[in-house]
């Protein structure tokens, strides 16, 4: 009996409990390789292949605090959270680990106290060193003194810096730094220093500009960080500002401390800002781009858009709704990494060069946390952090690879339970040919969740389309029972036919197709592996599928 698609509740409800996590589905356009992801929930960090199955497994006695990366010579540099009592906030860390393959701890360095604590992200350099954003505790009279209005004070302020680490034996010496509360300004208080008026200095952070609460005590709450060499300059997105900043690493920790100094002869000033005009007094809520956004960082160099900054902006706040954007701008910046600003004007771009957004805006929202990454083939994974949902988009923006992440702190979720707490900071692709993977036998495993779907998946899996009209379906067939359309296509009623060699018409579906919304056509019956075509009436698209089917 041939089942139809939308027009029964029963079976809609059917099919989300039958699938919540793991492996989705992929197209021909998605790009080969490995993803890794780390839990916030869990202690393990987690490599799989593009069908889902488990490749390796690191094991910490942490929890994330919060990135990690796979290093060129196979060693994983994770954060991890020591559950500092005093920097309590979402991101909290503590301690930076490595380890071998094996998951051995190689080298540990811990930055928690009652005065600071790193957090969020680290940054690995060519020299092995290491860039760590670190918390430092600033008490009322501290903030007082240097010009912060006392209506805009809780117990204690939390300012931001940055350390650079030079790891060496089980140690390691901080051999360069970089802090905010260098490079303030602020109009409250003549008699205390930096005072003058913000918008006359884009280079320095408002001491009393702030977002939520006036007492937070976690004022700026920068949450990423990335290393250009080529300009030798540094990236952080500060999360309270929604704003993206640039500072000079060429200087020495003294010039660091100053405004003059370095390549760029501006010492620890910001060299470049962008995000939210607002904040140094440049403009007003229109003007407003990024929301709340996390990973910023540089294209690196052979990808599309490389040289330009990419950033996921969670739209936490946005005026047009709660919805995330993917954006990537191009700075007004020099072959010589100078960066440049109209008298009186905000940073340039005025809008994101390149932009990814959901058909439906707010179908594509991740309020904190998550990532984005742009791949070699032009595509682009994204992590939607809150929900553990990764998918990436092909150069068209239409999805190409989709899978939940099946693990919580209980460990592996079952499949088809609705999973909670199976959050994660970020995703990361590494190709097959990265050098991190030199030297190890990289094993497909079982899915990771518990009971999984029976499915077949392959890299070649695909539909390939022969005949196209006005519009057009992506087609998918990753699972046993059924092919998986992304519709393209203005709202009409289809009807859609599985057709044999021979001409025989196997199965007939009749569905209203809706632009961006994906559909699950079920097979009844047997079906045998073979090509077959699927024809949509309405001269819309014809599809020659391979099914590649287990009928265990």
């Amino acid at each position: 009996m041939n089942r139809s698609l939308l027009f029964t509740f029963l079976l809609i409800t059917t099919v989300v409990k039958a699938q919540t996590v793991g492996f989705f589905y992929q197209t021909a356009a998605s790009q080969d390789g490995y993803v890794m992801f780390a839990p916030l929930s869990s202690d393990n960090t987690y490599l799989i292949d593009k069908c889902g199955k488990l490749v390796h497994t690191w094991t910490s006695t942490h929890r994330p605090g919060q990135s990690f990366y796979l290093l060129t010579d196979g060693t994983l540099l994770r954060p991890g959270n020591v559950n500092n009592a005093v920097f309590n906030a979402g991101g909290s860390g503590g301690i930076i680990e490595r380890f071998n393959w094996s998951s051995s701890l190689l080298w540990s360095f811990t930055i928690s106290d009652d005065t600071e604590c790193q957090h969020h992200d680290v940054c690995y350099l060519r020299n092995g060193n290491i860039l760590a954003i670190v918390w430092e505790l600033k008490d009322t009279a501290s903030a007082i003194s240097a010009g912060r209005n006392p209506s805009a004070l809780g117990t204690s302020l939390w300012s931001e810096k940055i350390v650079e680490l030079h790891p060496s034996g089980s140690s390691a010496t901080i051999v360069w730094e970089w802090h905010v509360w260098d490079h303030l300004v602020q109009d409250f208080d003549a008699s205390k220093p930096g005072y003058g008026t913000p918008s006359a200095h884009p280079e320095l952070i408002d001491l009393n500009y702030y977002s939520g609460s006036p007492t937070g005590t976690d004022w700026l709450h920068i949450n990423s960080i990335d290393y250009n060499p080529a300009l030798d300059q540094v990236l952080v997105s500060c999360h309270n500002f929604s704003e993206v900043w640039v500072i000079d690493h060429s200087t020495s920790t003294a010039q660091a401390a100053s405004h003059a100094g370095g390549t760029y002869g501006h010492g620890g000033d910001l060299l470049y800002r962008w995000g939210n005009p607002i904040a140094y007094g440049r403009g007003t809520s229109s003007d407003q781009k990024l929301f709340g956004q996390h990973n910023a960082h540089w294209i690196t160099g052979g990808l599309t858009d490389s040289g330009k900054i990419m950033i996921f902006n969670n739209g936490a706040g946005r005026p047009a709704g709660a919805y995330s954007t993917v954006d990537v701008i191009a700075p007004p910046v020099d072959a010589s990494g100078n960066y440049s600003i109209a008298s009186g004007s905000a940073y340039l771009p005025d809008s994101a060069s390149w932009e990814y957004e959901a058909d439906t805006p707010t179908n594509f929202y991740g309020m904190n946390i998550s990532s984005a990454q742009r791949l070699p083939n032009g595509n682009t994974i994204i992590c939607v952090g809150p929900t553990g949902t990764l998918f990436e988009i092909d150069t068209n923006k239409n999805m190409a690879w989709k899978y939940v992440i099946p693990v919580n702190g209980s460990g592996a979720i079952t499949q088809g339970t609705t999973p909670t707490q199976n959050l994660s900071f970020r995703c990361v692709l590494y190709t097959a040919d990265y050098s991190g993977f030199a030297g190890q036998t990289l094993t497909a495993g079982d899915p990771i969740e518990i009971n999984p779907l029976s499915y077949v998946c392959s890299y070649n899996t695909y539909a390939e389309s022969i005949q196209k009209g006005t519009g057009s379906i992506n087609v998918v067939n990753p699972f046993n029972d059924k092919l998986h359309l992304l519709g393209d296509i203005p709202t009409d009623q289809y009807q859609l036919k599985l057709i044999a060699a021979d001409g025989r018409c196997l199965q007939t579906w009749h569905a209203t197709l809706i632009s961006g919304q994906s559909y699950d056509l079920y097979i009844s019956g047997y079906v045998p592996d073979g090509l077959y075509v699927l024809q949509v009436a309405g001269s819309v698209a014809t599809y020659r599928v391979k099914l590649l089917c287990d009928h265990n």
